[in-house]
């Protein structure tokens, strides 16, 4: 009986070990697969098992098919029990695979790189083509997942060959996202291998402006290349820009309201738009036909629809005011799609045909963010004003800021004038640095001369504020101490008014602005000022919005199908988010010497 038995386990384990183990030749090893059998069981017979290496497989089996079964813990777990270092090149590669994989699944993309660096994944292309596909993916995954994007793309070009049908498109769409990302200077390529030809039709795009331009420039690449995978097969994003290029907009309603409290800032935002229509047409371009339809009249979002499609309208743009774009966000449809001049709430969701724009001063407070970072800073303190609107800005600030490495040390809101020296003073912990020598003079005896120390920890100071407080912050932070930490501000502090006794009160702070305001030199605007001079002040940012509303209108599809592209407005360098949300970015200017002076660019 006991020989039976023992016949019998010695055959359950032949036949563990046939069904989970492949052998891609003798030299590399035998690898796991999934078995038909459990996690229990396979742990079972390698802790029984004589041979250390039928015990690793089996264990590496096991590991596998928890990861599958995505009890990654347990994964984990089993696959320490797996001594790298005795197995055989192919085992090595897989549970190298495997580490990496359980590694991404946890967001570690440095462990899932340390992983795949393993020696044996130098012979991966002896693998099967199985184990490849799996190694290729995560590699990418993880490069992806650490900023190193060509690279990650380099991993998805040597996938391609492996997969078929549906993987495959996806694969390539994956590729393009990666390389479509990359800024113009990283594409520069004088190879000839298939990755550079994806980072050429890469910067072709990128260098064509309009539509049509874009549609040549593929059009010229495929003609270029044709034996390239992309030219064979499109990426999803090109081909719908193919199908944006064939349906030109002609027509557009502008919905904004020509009474109550929002009349004057609707005012500009049409002036602006309107401007930017007519240079079109003096241009001698397309121009859309433009109807204006008064939002301050309308009962019903639906018949306004209604009647927009009956005069034969494309897209709408509008409406300004935030209940009516709360509202279209509820929609599950829209019946045209639509360029809301305002935003829903954070996080509300919103039909596919809504797209938000406007002038969201957390898209300052991210630009802040960007610039400190650029700069080189890493460890900041925020003032802001007390309410809604600086709970906003600085929430965007410091996701932004600490989401890339920064430490926020410390955040005061700005109330009443009178409380500002005492905020910055405790910002700066300068009560602590006099209660010390206080203390040391009590110790003592006497008095002591002592000076107030600030602390040091601080890089630069993230500011919110109106002209009338910066006016204010700036000399207080110099009298307590603290005037040589730099200070990043939104473009609130500037109100253009050229008054030269408040930029001196606001020297050295730099601050973020439109290019409106920043460049004079622009046709437009001189053309707008010229007939509205208004627009040259603090207001410019509305008529800035008008015109980059106008620009936008026939360039949302295309932004959503490349979100790598930007257009040049003069409200800000915009592009769309996932949720369909323009986001802009601004040039920096400082005050100085009672002046307004731009400064350089930095890399984004």
């Amino acid at each position: 009986m006991i020989a039976c038995l023992r016949l019998l386990t010695a055959l359950c384990l032949a036949a563990l070990l046939a069904a989970c183990a492949s052998s891609p030749s003798s030299s590399l090893g035998e690898l796991p697969r999934t078995p038909d059998a459990s996690i229990e069981q396979l742990l079972d017979q390698a802790a029984t098992s004589k041979s250390p290496e039928d015990a690793a497989l089996l264990r590496l089996s096991a590991a596998d098919l928890a990861y599958k079964q995505k009890d990654y813990p347990r994964a984990a777990r089993i696959l320490e029990q797996v001594p790298l270092d005795p197995l055989k090149p192919a085992q090595q590669v897989f549970a190298s695979t495997l580490s990496a994989e359980l590694a991404m699944s946890r967001n570690q993309s440095k462990a899932a790189l340390t992983a795949l660096a393993h020696p044996s994944l130098q012979r991966l292309g002896e693998m099967p083509a199985e184990l490849q596909v799996r190694t290729y993916s995560v590699h990418a995954a993880a490069l992806e997942a650490d900023g190193q994007t060509l690279a990650a793309a380099q991993q998805r070009v040597q996938l391609a060959p492996l997969l078929s049908d549906q993987a495959a498109s996806a694969n390539n769409d994956a590729i393009w996202a990666l390389v479509a990302a990359l800024p113009a200077e990283q594409l520069q390529s004088t190879g000839n291998d298939t990755l550079a030809g994806w980072t050429s039709l890469a910067l072709a795009v990128k260098s064509a402006g309009t539509l049509e331009q874009q549609q040549a420039a593929i059009d010229a690449w495929r003609n270029q290349h044709p034996e390239h995978p992309a030219a064979k097969q499109l990426p999803t994003a090109l081909t719908k820009l193919k199908e944006l290029a064939s349906q030109p907009l002609t027509k557009i309603a502008l919905l904004l309201p020509q009474e109550g409290s929002l009349a004057g800032v609707a005012r500009a935002l049409r002036d602006g738009f309107m401007a930017a229509h007519f240079q079109a047409q003096q241009a001698g371009q397309q121009a859309p036909a433009i109807q204006v339809y008064d939002s301050s009249r309308i009962s019903s979002l639906d018949e306004f629809y209604r009647q927009a499609q009956a005069d034969g309208v494309q897209l709408v743009v509008g409406p300004l005011e935030k209940p009516l774009v709360k509202k279209l966000a509820a929609y599950p449809q829209l019946p045209l799609p639509t360029l809301a001049l305002n935003y829903a709430e954070a996080g509300q969701s919103a039909p596919p045909q809504l797209f938000q724009f406007g002038l969201a001063a957390e898209d300052e407070a991210r630009e802040v963010s960007r610039r400190a970072r650029a700069d080189g800073l890493a460890r900041a303190v925020a003032l802001v004003p007390s309410g809604e609107w600086g709970d906003r800005v600085l929430a965007a600030f410091r996701k932004d800021w600490e989401s890339n490495g920064g430490t926020l040390l410390a955040a005061e809101r700005i109330a009443q004038p009178v409380a500002l020296a005492q905020q910055i003073a405790e910002l700066f912990q300068l009560r602590q640095s006099e209660g010390r020598a206080k203390s040391l003079q009590s110790t003592v005896g006497g008095n002591i001369a002592a000076q107030p120390s600030r602390r040091q920890d601080i890089d630069f100071i993230f500011l919110a504020a109106t002209p009338q407080q910066a006016q204010q912050i700036k000399p207080t932070l110099n009298f307590q101490y603290a005037g040589d930490v730099p200070v990043y501000a939104t473009s609130n502090l500037y109100s253009a008014s050229g008054d030269v006794n408040q930029y001196n009160d606001m020297t050295g702070i730099r601050f973020c602005e439109t290019p409106w305001l920043l460049d004079s030199s622009n046709s437009l605007r001189q053309q707008v000022v010229q007939q509205w001079p208004q627009a040259a002040g603090s207001l410019g940012r509305l008529y800035a919005m008008g015109v980059d509303a106008y620009s936008l209108a026939p360039r949302l599809g295309q932004l959503k199908a490349l979100p790598d592209n930007r257009v040049q407005g003069l409200s800000g360098s915009l592009s769309m988010n996932p949720s369909q949300r323009i986001e802009r970015q601004l040039p920096w200017a400082e005050f100085a010497g009672g002046q307004v002076k731009r400064l350089p660019d930095t890399p984004r």
